[in-house]
């Protein structure tokens, strides 16, 4: 007896003192604990303000040849191994290939994760074009006037367009105590990046960091006077002709919106940024953020040192991601668990992937995993050209 009084006062006294170290966590460490690794269908987890679809939407029109060409089956094992809930490719303006996973749908929003951060260049993009944002190499103090701590003053807008503003950020994903957990999961969204130091020298090196985002997005707010989901309603969501209201992740209600991870749309409306990739910000045939911008955004800041520290940076822009294939350059947005949203020029395509992982494997920057999706959109869209051009022979 005595011996289960003593097992039974140490089960109580291990809880008490696990529950007193759970109590003792900041905010976002305990959250992160209650939830784990993030997921793409969060969307309940967090407060979040909804991003309007105009009254009329533009669908998408249907190519003749619609689902007509498949997938082999060591591609379907693939998308499955990855589990792909959406796959998409658009073709001169028409889908010739969709497919849904999982019990996924084209009326399910998913995460897009750090795609959102193309979004964010685009609102700035739109900013600019309004001038509101007065000059890309103003200094953020210009927007933000307590951003002057130390190196902080030296930070320009461009800076935090591509990721070279220096700031002491920590880009880890599966830590509890890093800054991204702290930014996903926390509360405190502004004070937390407006009071990180800034502890290289901006303008010299790119380096990955969703705070230089977030920072970029408070900058947008400050120019526009508008909140980031209200601004991309404005200026996206309706122009665009969204079918579906797309969802913004706040920190907390009524807070800020995670600019860095958090924007919920489907596969058809995700899509559509693909079409400002391609055609330079124009949307069937408006301009909705000027060709100068996306001329910019969508070209390599090659003055800058890649995150090698090697000169001349080649695979990254304004927030979207260039990358070089089989001979080609291709310009995308790209997300935490795989989802990509990438424009194909030589087919004038866009093809879309989402999902719930991502390969681990990487060459250079880019994980493996997209090179065996830009392989099969480009089978089915050279299969597709050389079909059409018998027809028309």
């Amino acid at each position: 007896m005595k011996r289960k009084k003593t097992v039974l006062t140490i089960i109580i006294c291990i809880a008490i003192g696990l529950a007193t170290v759970y109590l003792c966590l900041p905010y976002y460490a305990r959250q992160a604990l209650i939830h784990l690794y993030p997921k793409i269908d969060d969307k309940c987890l967090f407060y979040r303000d909804t991003v309007h679809a105009p009254q009329q939407a533009c669908l998408w029109a249907r190519s003749a040849d619609y689902n007509r060409y498949g997938f082999t089956d060591s591609e379907k094992s693939y998308l499955d191994s990855m589990e792909t809930l959406s796959f998409l490719i658009i073709r001169n303006d028409s889908i010739l290939v969709e497919d849904y996973r999982n019990g996924w749908n084209d009326t399910l929003t998913s995460n897009i994760y750090s795609c959102t951060k193309s979004i964010v260049s685009l609102l700035a993009g739109a900013a600019y074009d309004e001038g509101k944002l007065k000059n890309l190499d103003d200094p953020v103090s210009e927007y933000i006037p307590s951003y002057t701590k130390g190196r902080q003053a030296d930070v320009t807008v461009r800076d935090l367009l591509t990721m070279s503003g220096g700031m002491a950020w920590d880009e880890a994903y599966s830590s509890l105590f890093s800054l991204t957990t702290h930014g996903y999961y926390g509360n405190d969204l502004y004070d937390l990046v407006t009071g990180l130091e800034v502890n290289e020298e901006p303008g010299v090196q790119y380096d990955y960091r969703s705070g230089e985002t977030q920072l970029l997005a408070f900058v947008v707010e400050a120019a526009t006077g508008k909140t980031l989901s209200a601004y991309a309603e404005e200026k996206l969501w309706t122009p665009l002709g969204a079918e579906h209201d797309a969802y913004w992740l706040l920190d907390k209600e009524n807070g800020d919106e995670k600019a860095f991870c958090c924007f919920h749309t489907t596969a058809r409306d995700v899509a559509r940024f693909g079409s400002l990739m391609l055609d330079y910000g124009k949307w069937n045939g408006s301009q909705i953020i000027s060709e100068g911008y996306m001329e910019q955004a969508l070209a390599p800041a090659s003055y800058l040192k890649n995150e090698w520290g090697e000169d001349s940076l080649d695979y990254y822009g304004y927030q979207f991601w260039i990358q070089k294939y089989k001979g080609n350059e291709y310009r995308l947005m790209r997300g935490m668990l795989g989802q990509y949203i990438v424009a194909i020029p030589e087919y004038d395509a866009i093809m879309v992937r989402l999902g719930k992982k991502r390969s681990d494997e990487y060459v250079r920057e880019s994980t493996v995993d997209l090179f065996v999706y830009m392989d099969i959109a480009l089978r089915i869209l050279e299969e597709s050209t050389k079909t059409e051009n018998r027809n028309n022979g």
